[in-house]
């Protein structure tokens, strides 16, 4: 067996673990603790040991090479068990895991009674399930299984925080060996990124002529492209291109990390940062990007994004170039590109969704955990809350399913509603990120399914059992109580309103009137979100399955086109209108406030011509304390009493009572000695005043009066022109009607012009 620079260590590791409940092992990359520390311990215990894993391809890869070295097939002595899949026997005492396994092992096994040590491996990456798995491991650690030991292992992590986290735990490190590396950067390329590690081939088949070349992209859809790309340059050199991500089977990935007599390149997803050693390695090509784990903010189930790594994935990538030898490594990004990126990527907990988190801890009833790095207060509450909307009452069946708490919750109920089957692909379609032209969740989950989705399929029907039913009512009904945050109704088109506020476009045309927005996109651009998969549901469901959550109303409101108030009985779901019937008998006296106050918003003069208003407005102000402008206010909201439409109080006389009350302080006419009735004028500042002909004051002898407020007075000729104003009567009589008499009699011989007026 070849030796490795763990292998210095391990009589070191083997002492202090019989001494110390903790130990954090700190080892640069390829030093060998992921495969030398495990078989190690064995002697230290009679029972297993669980080494935590970053991802299952590690799990199965470190369980084969481990399993290889002692000359055993895994599940011997060694074996692994990761999502959906688990390979041990009898004899097994070496567990490979991955994170999330440990956690569901909680539930069954509170205690983790078979587990003498706990190893977790590549600790840097700081996935949430690995804090948790630590707190959990922790906390059993203080309370039943004081002899439980943890162990902690890492290539780039500070290891202070941890040792002192572990009650000052030992610290062992192991240098690892490497070998100079020769560091290339690239200027910035607009070309696509599988262009980009062709020619970055070309460039390092020119600098060498021995030893594989590792090249690390994010995902299986990139290292299919790169591999059409450089195709003809590899043949060429007769280069073997061999793929190495987590949805390959066991044979595909053992023949991407095992020696073969061709040279290699290796378009890997960065799996081979970490964890595995690929032997024969010289060159490196870096994407400088990686697909890390993320959280939709809208559905918050799990999801991926390509994210660009940070300084010390970086340099362990480099590492793997010089594990045998000077090593040459080219990165396709610039040297200050580099120098601008962060030192280490921030530990999921701080940025991810956290229902699954307190699902388990509900469940296994372990609420006062001691946090390596305390959760954001913020993601606890949303997450209590969307566990509260999914019902703690399904807590421990959906605890027990390896799926979101959302999917889970789908699963459970579409059993329950006879549709098992249905439940089960939907579940299967969501969790593997499947896509199609049409936004119908049903559709979806009919059509053709990539090979991934067929795997977590199968998977989640063995992990969740039988589950017989094909009723598209009750699959729809579940997705409805997995998501009851994501109700919408349409607005128009492909526009829908989302029940707590906003709005958002389906991606495609749909007919359903009511959906579930299953998952929502937001745009660059700025415009309204894309659902890009909906559930199409009925009203009802929302009523049946959530009555706390519906809220009704018996009232009056305001038809803003018809300009009249309805009386309208509806029921809303969280803001959104679910039901409504509307009818033109309101309650007499909440239409009438309603109409009031929507007559006041549009404003007076709506109702009454402008000249009349200000005329009116003159005659309250001309009145003094006893009146002012609130009595027009007043006497509209009186108007509307027994009505319910603009329309009836445009033919209503709205003003006649207060009309009627300025009668005295404010008259609206006076008399004449010839019985004539003449308006009177008010406007703001002036004396009234009053219009009419000459003829018309024969035998008034005094000038009229309101409130003691002589008016002025316009003396007209036959031609209604003005020939005098005046506020003394009595004196034009005497000075000036004998002039004026004599004109007018010229002018106008046929009226009577007498000289005795009075």
């Amino acid at each position: 067996m070849i030796h490795l620079p763990i292998d210095l260590l391990i009589p070191g590791i083997v002492d202090h673990l019989r001494s110390h409940q903790n130990l954090v092992i700190q080892a640069a990359p390829g030093a060998g603790k992921t495969t030398r520390v495990p078989p190690a311990l064995l002697s230290l215990t009679p029972l297993d040991i669980l080494v935590l894993e970053p991802r299952r391809l590690a799990a199965r890869l470190a369980a084969r090479r481990v399993a290889s070295e002692l000359g055993e097939k895994v599940g011997d002595t060694i074996g692994y068990q990761v999502r959906f899949e688990e390979v041990s026997g009898p004899r097994t005492r070496i567990r490979f895991l991955t994170e999330g396994v440990l956690t569901r092992r909680f539930l069954s096994d509170p205690t983790l009674r078979s587990a003498g040590i706990v190893i977790l491996d590549e600790f840097h990456e700081r996935h949430l399930d690995t804090d948790l798995a630590l707190a959990l491991l922790r906390r059993l650690q203080t309370t039943s299984r004081p002899d439980l030991k943890i162990v902690i292992m890492s290539a780039t992590l500070d290891p202070a925080p941890i040792a002192r986290f572990l009650r000052d735990a030992p610290v062992l490190s192991s240098e690892g060996r490497l070998h100079p590396i020769d560091v290339r950067f690239t200027p910035h390329s607009a070309a696509p990124l599988e262009q980009q590690v062709a020619e970055a081939l070309q460039r390092l088949l020119a600098l060498q002529s021995s030893g594989d070349i590792l090249a690390f992209l994010p995902g299986a859809a990139e290292i299919r492209r790169a591999t059409q790309s450089c195709g003809n340059i590899a043949r060429a050199a007769n280069l073997l291109v061999v793929s190495l991500h987590g949805d390959l089977s066991p044979d595909e990935q053992d023949r991407a990390v095992s020696p073969g007599p061709r040279r290699k390149l290796i378009l890997s997803t960065n799996v081979a940062e970490s964890s595995i050693t690929i032997e024969g390695v010289t060159a490196v090509i870096d994407s400088g990007l990686a697909r890390v784990a993320a959280d939709s903010p809208f559905t918050g189930l799990p999801a991926v994004e390509i994210s660009r790594i940070g300084k010390a994935s970086a340099r362990q990538r480099a590492g793997r170039a010089g594990r045998t030898g000077p090593g040459v490594v080219i990165r396709l990004y610039s040297e200050d590109d580099f120098a601008r990126r962060r030192d280490h990527d921030s530990p999921e907990i701080a940025r991810r969704e956290l229902s699954h988190v307190l699902l388990h801890l509900h469940t296994i009833g372990a609420s006062d955990l001691a946090w390596f790095d305390p959760p954001p207060s913020e993601a606890l509450r949303a997450a209590e809350a969307l566990l509260d909307r999914l019902g703690r009452k399904h807590f421990r069946e959906m605890a027990r399913l390896p799926l979101h708490p959302r999917l889970a919750r789908l699963v459970i109920e579409a059993r329950n509603r006879n549709a098992g089957e249905t439940g089960l692909a939907i579940a299967a379609v969501l969790s593997a990120g499947e896509r199609s032209e049409s936004v119908d969740l049903l559709h979806l989950a009919d059509r053709d399914w990539s090979p991934q989705t067929r795997r977590v399929h199968d998977q989640l029907r063995r992990a969740a059992g039988r589950a017989p039913g094909r009723d598209d009512t009750g699959a729809l009904m579940a997705v409805l109580a997995a998501f009851p945050d994501r109700v919408a109704r349409r607005r128009q088109g492909r526009e829908y309103n989302l029940a707590g506020g906003g709005s958002a476009l389906t991606a495609s045309d749909t007919q359903a009137d009511f959906i579930v927005a299953v998952d929502i996109e937001s745009r660059r651009d700025r415009g309204l979100p894309l659902i890009r998969i909906a559930s199409a549901i009925q009203p009802e469901w929302l009523i049946d399955l959530f009555p706390d959550r519906i809220q009704e109303r018996d009232g009056v409101e305001w038809n803003r086109t018809a300009e009249r108030v309805e009386h309208v009985s509806a029921m809303a779901y969280e803001g959104l209108a679910i039901g409504e019937t509307r009818s033109g008998a309101p309650d007499p006296e909440q239409a009438a406030g309603l109409l009031a106050a929507k007559a006041l918003e549009a404003g007076l003069d709506r109702f009454v011509p402008k000249d009349d208003l200000d005329l009116l407005k003159a005659r309250i102000r001309f009145a003094g304390a006893a009146f002012n402008d609130d009595d027009l206010a007043q006497a509209l909201t009186d108007a509307c009493f027994g009505k319910r439409s603009f329309a009836e109080l445009e033919r209503a006389d709205i003003f006649e009572p207060i009309r009627r009350k300025l009668e005295r302080a404010a008259p609206s006419k006076i008399r004449l000695p010839g019985g004539r009735e003449t308006r009177v004028n008010y406007a703001e500042g002036q004396p009234p005043w009053i219009a009419s002909r000459l003829q018309d004051f024969f035998g008034m002898t005094e000038t009229p009066r309101i409130n003691g407020i002589p008016v002025v007075v316009h003396l007209l000729a036959p031609n209604q022109r003005p020939v005098q104003m005046t506020s003394d009567l009595a004196g034009f009589w005497r000075r000036l009607y004998p002039q004026v008499r004599r004109e007018l009699s010229r002018r106008y011989p046929k009226h009577k012009w007498p000289e005795t007026p009075l």
